[in-house]
């Protein structure tokens, strides 16, 4: 009884774990999405990929998961640019990346 039990917790946290996880990736997706558009540049591959992982203390002091998430754009088509987004749970901390084009 205590197996079922102990392999029905670790279950439930694989699975909040992987929602919590599936929930930041879409919110950097969003994200860079919307900042190759609002700077009018070709957002290349259609993909973030995550480059670091690491528990942080928020602002609160509440320990909390900081995801490193790059992805590519180009200005011309011939080019590749790397962009930075930097989440703490899914709250935007930092993005590095394509600037609108001064006309």
């Amino acid at each position: 009884m205590t197996g079922l039990l102990l392999a029905m917790l670790g279950f439930a946290l694989a699975a909040f774990l992987w929602s919590n996880a599936r929930a930041a990736s879409e919110t950097a997706h969003r994200l860079g999405r919307q900042a190759c558009e609002a700077a009018g540049v070709q957002w290349l591959d259609h993909s973030v990929h995550l480059v670091r992982l690491r528990l942080r203390r928020g602002a609160d002091g509440r320990l909390g998961v900081e995801r490193h998430y790059r992805f590519d754009y180009s200005r011309h088509g011939e080019d590749r640019h790397s962009g930075r987004i930097v989440l703490f749970g899914t709250r935007l901390v930092e993005l590095i990346g394509p600037l609108a084009a001064a006309d």
